[in-house]
């Protein structure tokens, strides 16, 4: 199982990306032409409902985003923060949104 999103792979079992929260697929994701992508931290929470929402938020704005240890283990296990990072070059644009809803 694959998640079309991130292109993380899963076992047998799985239905829904941990990080993405997207249904998987069961063939892998095309293969693409990898290329480095400068990526800038603008926000962290351990809130789940906030990352859900951010997430639904940017996805429908076309930014280009990705919540590093949003998954349950590292939030709820490790105590940890999500780190939001997005392109570098989509950074102010997402920002403003951020602010625009009052996480920043």
């Amino acid at each position: 199982m694959f998640c079309p999103k991130c292109k993380s792979e899963y076992r047998e079992g799985f239905y829904k990306c941990a990080d993405c929260g997207v249904d998987l697929v069961a063939d892998p994701p095309p293969q693409e032409d990898l290329q480095y992508v400068d990526m800038v931290e603008i926000f962290s929470t351990y809130n789940h409902a906030d990352i859900s929402f951010i997430k639904s938020v940017l996805d429908g704005e076309g930014i280009h985003y990705f919540f590093q240890g949003a998954g349950t283990a590292m939030l709820i296990g490790a105590g940890a923060y999500a780190r939001l990072l997005v392109k570098a070059d989509e950074a102010g644009r997402a920002r403003e949104i951020l602010r625009d809803l009052g996480f920043l």
